[in-house]
């Protein structure tokens, strides 16, 4: 129940420490999961006191339990082991302390981790943090590396020296850490996040030397991989040997098998660079000379050709065939031009020939009555009627003076006499044939 308390009138320190013990004595019994860090067995004293502590958190509890209970796994357990606690929370008044009361200890296994580790993966695999597409290029020539490992470390020793032996212009930021026991996991991710916040970090490597599976749990923490996978600098994982395989090489965006092997793999060797420009110096020198050559080779070719040495050739040859068409035309249009004279010659005297003029100028003559019309039978006039006559060089009037006999009674008086030559034409004929 609540307790009314104020400045006037307020509890006093014992009474608050047991109305706290009151309520965390409610409280049952719990199994708790941590790491020993503290181990304290006294001679003679029939309690042990444990201090068992988070590893992905700095929090930490005291644990109590009776000889007998610890000494059942004893053999098997030591500071830094991790065990599975059965105990009920206690609230010690005279100190205000908080512990728990172990009942049960059991240590947990290797091959429990190891199991715990593979659902642990299961599900951040389901999350996407290992997906290939998430991993990040390192730069080819970093500026400045981070290092996150042990203080004084072979891991250390391996990395700085190898990657200055490759490049030696290379900077490291370096922060040393715990790499193993409760205190490795807070203190790496603290590492990773400061490298990570700073913009001249090119690249991230997390190193440490072989060891246990115990030794190597820290890189397998959640809290860890998550930290790894919200980075937006290239993270390298270099953990153990080439069989150690912690989450954290999963998540990093490049594994390297050893800490010497992320060195060689972070930095390229100058020396290797230098035989890669000079073969590539070389092989640009080559393939210039051999296209030089080519098109030296292709000129030369070209130069040689008739059209080029003797440009005017193609000239003079066309010069030629137009003389020759122009002459071929010109004979074929004066061959059409006197082909086509002589028809007119032809077609100008057959006119000639069939012209009423000719057949005047032969000493013929035309006669006309006075309405024009053309006298072409004896019936057709009658005596002293006046004609006009046309000659081939004019015309005369004429009168009739007696007409021939027999000349009323032919039978068809317009029809002109056989024995005659034929009669020219009148005026408007001769106009119609020409």
């Amino acid at each position: 129940m609540a307790v009314n308390t104020s400045a006037d009138a307020p509890l006093p320190v014992g009474q608050v420490s047991r109305l706290i013990g009151g309520w965390i004595d409610r409280l049952g019994a719990v199994w708790v999961e941590g790491q020993i860090t503290q181990l304290s067995r006294r001679p003679g004293a029939g309690v042990v006191f444990l201090t068992l502590r988070d590893p992905s958190h700095d929090i930490s509890v005291s644990v109590t339990c009776y000889r007998a209970v610890f000494d059942a796994i004893a053999d098997v357990v030591s500071e830094g082991a991790r065990v599975v606690v059965h105990a009920k929370p206690e609230w010690y008044a005279p100190r205000g302390q908080l512990s728990l009361r172990a009942t049960e200890i059991r240590p947990v296994g290797v091959g429990e981790l190891l199991a715990r580790l593979e659902m642990l993966k299961k599900a951040l695999t389901r999350e996407g943090l290992f997906a290939p597409e998430r991993k990040k290029p390192l730069p080819f020539l970093p500026q400045l590396i981070g290092l996150v490992c042990g203080r004084a470390s072979a891991a250390e020793r391996d990395v700085l020296e190898n990657a200055r032996h490759r490049w030696p212009a290379v900077r490291f930021e370096v922060r040393n850490v715990a790499v193993q026991g409760v205190h490795a996991v807070p203190q790496v991710v603290q590492a990773v996040k400061e490298l990570d916040a700073l913009d001249q970090v090119d690249v991230i490597i997390v190193a440490r030397g072989g060891g246990s599976v115990e030794d190597l749990l820290p890189f397998s923490d959640e809290q860890l991989v998550r930290a790894v996978a919200a980075c937006r600098t290239p993270v390298v994982s270099a953990i153990g040997h080439e069989p150690d395989n912690p989450l954290l090489d999963h998540v990093a965006d490049l594994r390297a098998s050893t800490p010497t092997d992320a060195a060689k793999k972070v930095v390229p060797d100058v020396g290797e660079e230098y035989e890669r420009v000079r073969w590539l110096s070389d092989r640009a020198r080559r393939g210039m000379a051999a296209l030089l050559d080519r098109e030296e080779r292709g000129l030369a070719h070209a130069l040689a050709r008739p059209s080029i040495q003797h440009p005017h050739r193609m000239v003079d040859e066309r010069e030629q065939q137009i003389g020759t068409l122009t002459d071929r035309a010109r004979r074929t249009l004066g061959h059409l031009l006197d082909r086509a004279d002589s028809e007119l010659m032809h077609t100008h005297a057959r006119v000639v020939a069939l012209s009423p003029a000719a057949t005047l100028r032969r000493g013929y003559a035309v006669l006309q009555k006075a309405d024009g019309h053309v006298v072409r039978a004896p019936g057709e006039i009658a005596e002293a009627e006046d004609l006009r006559a046309r000659v081939a060089a004019g015309e005369f009037t004429v009168r009739v003076a007696a007409l021939p006999p027999g000349s009323a009674d032919a039978d068809d008086p317009g029809a002109p006499d056989p024995s005659s030559p034929p009669a020219p034409p009148s005026d408007t004929d001769i106009t119609t044939d020409s």
